[in-house]
């Protein structure tokens, strides 16, 4: 099943600095998932003035089940970046073929 995650930081003064120390962790992961065929695509959500506020994300996890126990795990999660979510089960253009 793939999903569009669409998850939007904390707005506290800290946010930036939580987001910063999580990343390389929060990429890690990624890069992994990438290499399972998790990860599709997704980047940062960025504000008028460049600054990063969110994440939007493609993931193909077998279940609903598996993305939320994905999330369980997530640096920005467990490190307070990601305060809200909204997940959709999505059917992404496969432009490989």
């Amino acid at each position: 099943m793939q999903f569009a995650v669409t998850a939007y930081d904390y707005t506290d003064p800290d946010a930036l600095d939580r987001r910063m120390a999580c990343c390389q962790a929060h990429l890690d992961g990624i890069r992994a998932m990438a290499k399972e065929g998790i990860f599709i695509s997704g980047g940062a959500i960025l504000d008028d003035q460049g600054r990063m506020i969110g994440s939007s994300v493609h993931l193909d996890f077998p279940d609903r089940e598996a993305l939320e126990l994905w999330l369980q795990s997530e640096p920005y999660m467990k490190g307070r970046v990601w305060e809200k979510l909204d997940i959709r089960e999505v059917k992404l253009v496969d432009i490989r073929n």
